[in-house]
């Protein structure tokens, strides 16, 4: 089953959410609709948001407050997008230019804030003290993931404990976010919200590492990005520290030289370090273990289309090219 497939077994749930989108939109300043429209429909997967109706229609919901809830969601990983591309000084973004090359800095962030403050606003509308303390909690565990991110950067010696501390913060968070808020809408069912968090959480991690790894097997066309940006930015992605500890003493030297530097002076041979070390194997055989978790999470449901969906999704984010 792909990505097509599974949206088509939610179309018209998925139809309201872009309807819902451009509601909240809604701006008196033109600008602000303009940066939003921009990076919304910049062709990301919208996964996020697929998860919270899937899981809500998986859980027998029959109410719309999903809608409310997975578009508020989107908002707030695209406001992530935007704060991230600042940090990073980032220029490209799913093959288009990012938000702050085509305006600038403080148009990017203000907007930003403004996607986070619209997505609480109607967090109020859903009206669930479970699912605003989940998204709460969430938002402050996303800027805390982003500030480790941070401190790690142009140090070599961050371990893969540090680099799974960050992705559990500034990617994995929302996805738990995504699953655990939906499983509410259901009921108090705690059996059934332990076990979304737990998938949304291990999936959230697979599909950060496996982020990592297409940075070194693929190319700027087909991940719309720069091969290498991580590198670039200093940052100690877990194909790098895997790459030093597994490689020989040069290309660790090699390895940890670029980072400290935060240069793409020599990509051809630290792509070829990263390769040849077994890195990236290891990377992605800790995204399947992951992604097997998160399956096995979703045998507290019964058996359905949704559920089969949720699966899929967890497969999929192991074997995506982009």
């Amino acid at each position: 089953m792909d990505l097509k497939q599974i949206i088509a077994t939610v179309q018209d749930d998925f139809q309201a959410v872009d309807h819902e989108v451009l509601r909240m939109l809604d701006s008196r300043v033109p600008l602000i609709e303009k940066i939003a429209e921009y990076i919304i429909s910049s062709g990301g997967k919208r996964l996020r948001p697929l998860i919270v109706l899937l899981v809500a229609k998986a859980s027998a919901y029959q109410g719309n407050k999903h809608i409310k809830l997975a578009t508020l969601i989107e908002f707030i990983h695209t406001a992530t997008l935007l704060h991230d591309d600042v940090v990073d000084t980032s220029d490209l973004r799913r093959g288009r230019p990012t938000a702050n090359a085509k305006w600038g800095n403080a148009p990017s962030v203000l907007v930003g804030d403004f996607l986070y403050s619209r997505a609480f606003e109607n967090l109020v509308h859903v009206g669930d003290m479970d699912i605003m303390a989940t998204i709460s909690k969430a938002t402050s565990i996303i800027a805390e993931g982003e500030v480790l991110q941070l401190i790690n950067v142009g140090k070599p010696e961050t371990t893969e404990e540090d680099y799974l501390k960050v992705i559990h913060g500034k990617t994995a968070t929302l996805f738990e976010a995504s699953s655990l808020g939906a499983s509410f809408l259901g009921g108090h069912n705690p059996e059934l919200q332990n076990s979304m968090q737990i998938y949304g959480l291990e999936l959230g991690m697979a599909f950060q590492i496996i982020d990592d790894v297409l940075d070194y097997i693929g190319n700027a066309d087909e991940l719309g990005k720069n091969v290498g940006d991580d590198l670039a930015e200093g940052k100690p992605t877990l194909p790098l520290i895997k790459a030093m500890e597994f490689g020989s003493p040069e290309q660790r030297s090699l390895i940890a030289d670029a980072i400290s530097n935060a240069s793409r002076d020599h990509l051809e041979p630290i792509v070829g370090a990263v390769r040849d070390s077994g890195a990236l194997e290891y990377c992605i055989e800790l995204a399947e273990s992951k992604s097997k978790k998160a399956i096995r999470h979703l045998k507290v449901m019964p058996s359905s289309i949704y559920r089969d969906c949720l699966e899929a999704i967890a497969h999929i984010a192991v074997q995506r090219k982009n």
